[in-house]
């Protein structure tokens, strides 16, 4: 029996002895967060799964685990058919599955931690229907049978100063108690951890990759606010930075505070506090108002010092990308280089800049057919050879102090086919299409999905992933609530119009299975955009990111003279940004790089 088939059987096994027929295993934790810390890969622990989205589902004869479309290829890989059954989201969900296949009579655990109230209610009216119930447990059943499981991070907050954040926690917190003096309320939970970080200008490493701390936080209408983290996490400049007006609370306190606001309006995020959170205030008596957090917006629509702090890191971590693609241009033909070393030296560009302190999230290093696999991620056990005759797709970014990067971008290993040229430049018409789109404010992101789609579904292709995500500022390279994407992709759902400030990815792709895949990507800025004789106010797209597109790979009779102007002024503005930080040799190369296409 391997590893994980005896893990499903002892999850099984304790299953049977709580009682339950079934039990739910997101990938999640008590903040909702996407990317979580070693302590909450119980997904990852129970399958082997080692993607960033995904939900297992474990009943006494059968198991099934759910992906959307960026993971298709990844999950059959990675985890056993033998033991589990692939289900494909949102095309099935997961209380759709347990309506069908859950026992008649059965008891289906959750944990309450783990889900949020509109889960439950989903769920639990499919098992109703089946004649089965939904039991929340006190003990989450897969910590019970995980013998060596990681104890939550220890790792110390750090102050953000205010003069990178361009705005001071106090500041912050008074707009809160605006926010809550509009809607007569006395208190609002924070429970995610990047709002958390933001709206207290902290930053911490309890999540690799994601500079946050494991707290919650709550918010009172007079500005002042409780921040409940683990005692030990707090030195003297973070106790000093917080001062008075933040009391200090150790975080196993939290649960127990939400049963004093008995008779208080209190506000908690529907989409990112858990249903434990809701159950909790309910029960003490306060009268639990479901709104959006209002960190959210505010985090999302940077302010100037975030915004010229991004495009200074953008700046180093272009030409840190640049070196990379230099090196790899006669380094990977060459031989000898697997998927992992190519990762490797590339982290080593950026921590040569010396003020890179992590990545962004782990870099997709990813090499002929695993490159069709949008969010492949490269273990010891998939490392592969890059070798001549395929496309090598590298996307990564970097956490620095004053900014958050995220970059893919794709060269070939030899001479490439035509038909990646094609889809290339297929993908990059897309790119430049949405790079250049103006539209007026109120427009979503989900209206211009179809932008970067249109040259793909001309030739009747298309990519099963949303177009771009909104980045957070030395925070989440994932952040909301603005993104690009049409509902059915992963990413998709309500849009939110897209305002001036917000930053978000620029990445569309096309994958081949068992062959190759494109992505080409930039982080983008909203901002007025100034048109003669315009009527209305307008808005449209910076462009920050600067690295070349790689030439080899474009079929220029492709491109019409605007998409050529576009991509010669973008190369120009890579050349200008980059060379003052390079070596003689490095501009020579950069400088051949980003000539006019022609």
């Amino acid at each position: 029996m391997s590893t994980y088939s005896a893990r499903l059987a002892a999850l099984r096994d304790q299953l049977a002895r709580d009682r339950l027929d079934g039990f739910v295993v997101p990938l999640t934790d008590e903040h909702m967060s996407e990317y979580v810390g070693d302590y909450a890969q119980r997904l990852a622990w129970l399958t082997g799964f080692q993607g960033s989205a995904g939900t297992a589902v474990v009943l006494p004869q059968e198991a099934a685990i759910f992906t959307d479309g960026r993971y298709t290829l990844q999950v059959r890989e990675q985890v056993s058919a033998e033991d589990w059954q692939f289900v494909g989201v949102p095309a099935t969900s997961v209380a759709e599955w347990l309506g069908t296949h859950a026992a008649e009579g059965g008891r289906i655990g959750y944990d309450p931690w783990l889900h949020t109230s509109a889960w439950v209610a989903e769920a639990g009216r499919a098992l109703a229907e089946r004649g089965a119930t939904l039991v929340p447990v006190d003990t989450n059943p897969v910590d019970a049978v995980w013998p060596d499981r990681p104890a939550p991070s220890d790792a110390r907050l750090v102050v953000q100063d205010d003069a990178v954040a361009g705005a001071s926690s106090a500041e912050k917190r008074a707009a809160i108690a605006d926010w809550l003096a509009e809607r007569k309320a006395d208190a609002v939970v924070l429970s995610a951890l990047d709002s958390i970080a933001w709206a207290l200008n902290v930053r911490g490493r309890d999540v690799e990759h994601t500079p946050v701390a494991l707290a919650y936080a709550i918010v009172d209408a007079d500005g002042t606010a409780e921040l409940f983290v683990a005692p030990e996490k707090i030195d003297d400049a973070v106790r000093q930075h917080l001062g008075n007006a933040v009391r200090l609370r150790d975080r196993a306190d939290f649960a127990g505070t939400l049963a004093g606001f008995a008779g208080k309006r209190v506000a908690a995020d529907p989409e990112r506090a858990v249903a434990a959170i809701f159950d909790s205030l309910a029960a003490g008596g306060a009268t639990v108002l479901p709104l959006r957090d209002p960190a959210v917006l505010a985090k999302a629509i940077k302010n100037p010092t975030e915004i010229a702090g991004h495009r200074a890191a953008s700046a180093r971590d272009g030409a840190a990308l640049a070196r990379f693609l230099r090196w790899a241009e006669t380094a990977l033909p060459a031989g000898g280089e697997t998927e992992l070393s190519a990762a490797a030296k590339l982290q080593a560009f950026r921590e040569a800049t010396g003020v890179w302190l992590d990545s962004s999230f782990d870099t997709i290093s990813a090499t002929g057919a695993h490159g069709a696999s949008p969010h492949y991620k490269v273990t010891e056990q998939s490392n592969a050879p890059i070798t001549p005759g395929q496309l090598y797709l590298v996307d990564s970014g970097g956490q620095y102090r004053d900014g958050t990067t995220d970059v893919t971008r794709v060269i070939p290993v030899g001479t490439p086919t035509e038909e990646m040229r094609d889809r290339f430049t297929r993908v990059l018409k897309g790119h430049i299409a949405l790079a250049t789109a103006i539209f007026p404010p109120g427009t979503t992101g989900g209206q211009l999905d179809g932008f970067a789609r249109r040259p793909l579904w001309e030739a009747g292709l298309d990519y099963a992933h949303g177009t771009g995500h909104g980045v957070g500022a030395y925070l989440s390279v994932h952040e909301g609530p603005q993104r690009i994407a049409q509902p059915f992709y992963p990413g998709g759902g309500p849009s939110e119009p897209l305002r001036a400030g917000m930053i978000l990815s620029n990445e569309p792709g096309y994958y081949k299975a068992g062959e190759y895949g494109i992505r080409i990507e930039n982080l983008i800025l909203v901002e007025p955009r100034e048109i003669a004789g315009c009527e209305q106010a307008m808005l449209g797209f910076e462009t920050l990111t600067f690295v070349p597109i790689e030439r080899a790979l474009i079929v220029a009779e492709m491109l019409s003279p605007a998409e050529r102007a576009w991509l010669d002024a973008y190369h120009a503005r890579v050349l200008a940004v980059l060379a003052p930080q390079m070596d003689e040799a490095e501009r020579a190369w950069l400088a051949a790089k980003c000539a006019p296409i022609g």
